[in-house]
Order: structure tokens, then C-alpha cells, then sequence
């Protein structure tokens, strides 16, 4: 079995055990505490998705060149309780995708990436899997280095990182996420600050 179909097959009991959760603050803390970093799931992911990239089967369509990937690893079926599982790669180092004034230059360790904005109809489950040891990745919750960040259903962000390289691979249910939503005016307008 190759290593797509490793972590596809790692994370059915997972998606069965938070089919019927709701994304949200509380689902964040509990992913968090029960499947963080040290526990089984969230190690035998990280290194799925960590031999994904090396591989070339992870996040390997650019979207904003080689430091902005991304990749469905399945789409939603019967198999996957009608989730999909998507990997995203964003690197912070060597400037950045939309200026923002809270960094000095490119390479700063407040340098920040932002991808494309969308929204959650139904939510995200993200697991966040740092590459290098200072990067963090906004979320809902404030700034996440490893674990989980849950947006809930009707939710809509920049993915923003900083401090570095890091993967998110996250679990949508129903495969659900929108590219057509636009970003409020103030957000695009108005300073990133941490």
C-alpha cells in the first residue's frame, strides 16, 4: 500500500469517531487534548504527510508557485464518511503573497504568507504540521505551531503562516469549501497583525 493510501486508511477511524461533530471552538480543544502533538494519530499523520510532500503525492499543485501548494488527496465518499482530505504547503520564507505592515522584510520572523481566501460551509477540521520549528499558522483560536485549528461551518479566512514551512492537511466535510466568497473590505485593506 502506498503512502496516500496509508494515510487515507489511517484516517477512516478518525473521520468515523468526529463524523457527527461540529467544527467549532470546543471540537478545537478536544482535537487538541485527545489527538495532538505526541499523540498516535496526529505522529503517524504528520509523518504520512510529511513522506506525501517528500514524495511528490502531497500538495504538489502549485497555486502561488513553489512556497503555496496544495492537493486533494481523496474526494468525499461512502469510504471516507463524506469527507475529503486536502494537503496544503505554505512556506513564510523569501517574501510573501499579500504585503501586510506588521514585518520589516521579507525573511523576518513575522514575515506572514497568505493564501487564497475561502469559507467553511460546513467547516474544517485542520491538522497543522510545522516544518520548520518556528512556524505557526492562523486559526480561529489565534496562532497554532502543531496541533489543530476547527473553523466552523459559514467561516471565511485568509490561511495565513509565518515563521517559516508548515502543512496543513485538513478534512472537509462533504468536501465542502468556497473560493467565491469575497474577503470583507477591511480585511483587505487594514494591516495583518498577530
Amino acid at each position: 500500500m502506498n503512502g496516500r493510501e496509508q494515510l487515507i486508511e489511517r484516517s477512516i477511524p478518525f473521520l468515523d469517531e468526529v463524523k457527527n461533530m461540529t467544527a467549532g471552538p470546543e471540537v478545537e480543544r478536544w482535537l487538541n487534548e485527545t489527538y495532538g502533538p505526541g499523540s498516535a494519530l496526529y505522529e503517524d499523520l504528520s509523518r504520512l504527510i510529511k513522506q506525501g510532500i517528500e514524495e511528490g503525492w502531497a500538495a504538489n499543485i502549485e497555486v502561488g508557485g513553489r512556497r503555496y501548494r496544495r492537493s486533494r488527496l481523496c474526494d468525499p465518499t461512502e469510504r471516507t464518511l463524506n469527507f475529503s482530505i486536502t494537503a496544503v504547503y505554505m512556506d513564510s520564507q523569501d517574501g510573501r503573497m499579500v504585503i501586510d505592515d506588521h514585518d520589516e522584510e521579507p525573511g523576518d520572523a513575522q514575515t506572514s504568507f497568505r493564501g487564497d481566501y475561502h469559507g467553511h460551509p460546513y467547516g474544517e477540521l485542520n491538522m497543522v504540521v510545522p516544518l520548520d520549528e518556528t512556524a505557526v499558522l492562523a486559526g480561529p483560536s489565534g496562532w497554532c505551531h502543531a496541533g489543530w485549528t476547527a473553523p466552523g461551518p459559514g467561516s471565511h479566512h485568509y490561511p495565513e503562516v509565518k515563521g517559516g514551512a508548515l502543512i496543513a492537511l485538513f478534512f472537509l466535510p462533504a468536501g465542502r469549501i468556497s473560493y467565491d466568497v469575497k474577503p470583507p473590505v477591511e480585511a483587505e485593506t487594514r494591516p495583518v497583525r498577530p
